[in-house]
């Protein structure tokens, strides 16, 4: 017999009070209308109607994202005590496909970052080990779903905050296409890059998600790719024929033996089931890091101008002194990067002629600790230089566990597409997990 969705909630409450005291993964927990929408989605049931592709299924969602009527601080002192009077877009369609959200998944301030640290809720910390940080920006939304406090979560990916998260906390996470999700009622980093996408154990469950929220709505990219359609049926088509490239330069530099090994041996199950592994050389990947920061510490400061002019002090010194590196910049610099933006962009859709996927590691080592002596800077420039060139190319990318280190810690394969190109991401992801247990594996929480 199926679980109902009130069992099913319940073991995620009872799961957020007995833990989210260590792993600071919830900043708002929303038990009470939580137990009416799940008690909504059995009545449901019980009357032979079914509410969508999420229905009963468990939801947090990251804290920059607007809810209805529940706080939204983007993790800022500068937003602490916001309550929305609307939902996002997306939070709309969560609520209408059947999820029951559970709360708000803290982050790191304002999305700035990947210590998911902020002076409103404190330090979040990985399942996987306490003293290490969950990655970020979307460090609490990767926490909740590894910890089991949600099966689904929504995070946002400027250059890396969905993919990094879910490589570090040994779940599967999606950045779409920019575009594909609308943006409407996040708090941004940069409009040109932002993206909101899902974050869950399953691939399969990322695609019902990315199903749901896919959509022209309020916020969307001027020019949006073809439609999903239902894409869904064909996850279990498998990857007979797929090229996957394996670049020989940049991806694999300076990663740990440890990391780069599990990435190529989850590709060559990738290969027994019928992919093909090409080696490719993608010009430019060196560069996209430092071009991207322009526009995006630039997009920053503007959009919080006023806050960085009248009232620096509500920022943490971390986030200030990483965000006014964009002051910095000139006209030049931020039409440079455009320029080498479009470069960029043909140079991907060159390589997307003659391989379907490009493989790399999410991150090219392991979570570093909570306390270490590297500036929010540094620590996120080292983190994210494989996942910066999707957000630069705002191509799709798919985050996968595929394995850990010698110490415990998860390790994620990163997969991006063309434009558009979700569900042959998603099909690659199910593939894989159907032949892997990975994403099955629970951290030791005490």
């Amino acid at each position: 017999m199926p679980i109902s969705a009130r069992d099913n909630l319940e073991a995620a409450l009872d799961t957020i009070e007995r833990h989210n005291g260590a792993i600071n993964g919830m900043i708002t927990v929303t038990a009470d209308q939580a137990r009416a929408d799940a008690d909504a989605a059995d009545q449901a049931a019980a009357n032979g109607q079914w509410l969508g592709l999420l229905h009963g299924m468990t939801m947090a969602i990251k804290d920059n994202i607007q809810t209805a009527g529940v706080r939204t601080t983007s993790g800022s002192l500068h937003f602490k005590d916001v309550v929305p009077n609307q939902d996002a877009f997306v939070v709309e369609r969560l609520k209408a496909a059947g999820a029951v959200i559970v709360g708000k998944a803290t982050m790191q301030e304002l999305a700035f970052g990947i210590r998911s640290d902020n002076p409103v809720s404190g330090q979040c910390h990985n399942p996987w080990d306490q003293d290490r940080i969950p990655g970020g920006s979307s460090g609490g939304s990767g926490a909740v779903v590894a910890a089991g406090m949600a099966q689904g979560a929504l995070g946002t990916d400027t250059g890396g905050s969905i993919r990094l998260p879910a490589a570090m906390n040994g779940i599967a996470g999606l950045r779409p296409t920019h575009g594909r999700v609308p943006n409407h009622g996040s708090t941004p980093v940069s409009a040109a890059y932002d993206t909101i996408g899902p974050m869950a154990r399953r691939v399969s469950d990322l695609a019902r998600i990315l199903a749901v929220t896919a959509s022209e709505g309020p916020g969307s990219a001027p020019t949006s790719g073809p439609d999903l359609g239902n894409f869904l049926p064909t996850l279990n088509d498998g990857v007979n024929g797929l090229r996957i490239g394996v670049p020989g330069n940049f991806y694999f530099d300076n990663c740990a033996d440890v990391i780069a090994e599990a990435v190529m041996t989850a590709l060559r199950n990738l290969e027994t089931q019928g992919a093909t592994l090409v080696e490719v050389d993608v010009a430019g990947a060196e560069t996209t890091h430092q071009w991207a920061t322009i526009q995006v510490y630039s997009d920053a400061c503007a959009y919080h101008k006023d806050r960085l002019d009248n009232h620096p002090e509500l920022f943490s010194k971390g986030v200030l002194d990483r965000m006014l590196v964009g002051r910095t910049f000139t006209g030049v610099d931020y039409a440079n990067a455009c320029r080498a933006r479009e470069t960029w962009q043909q140079t991907l859709g060159a390589l997307y002629q003659d391989i379907d996927i490009l493989a790399s590691p999410t991150t090219p080592a392991p979570p570093p600790p909570i306390r270490e002596d590297k500036s929010l800077l540094e620590a996120t420039k080292d983190a994210s230089r494989n996942t910066y060139a999707g957000g630069f190319g705002a191509n799709p990318g798919l985050s996968l566990p595929v394995g850990f280190d010698g110490d415990g810690l998860p390790i994620g394969l990163q997969l991006e597409a063309a434009w558009w190109e979700e569900p042959k991401l998603l099909r690659t992801g199910v593939a894989y997990q159907n032949a892997t247990d990975w994403h099955l594996a629970e951290p030791p929480l005490k």
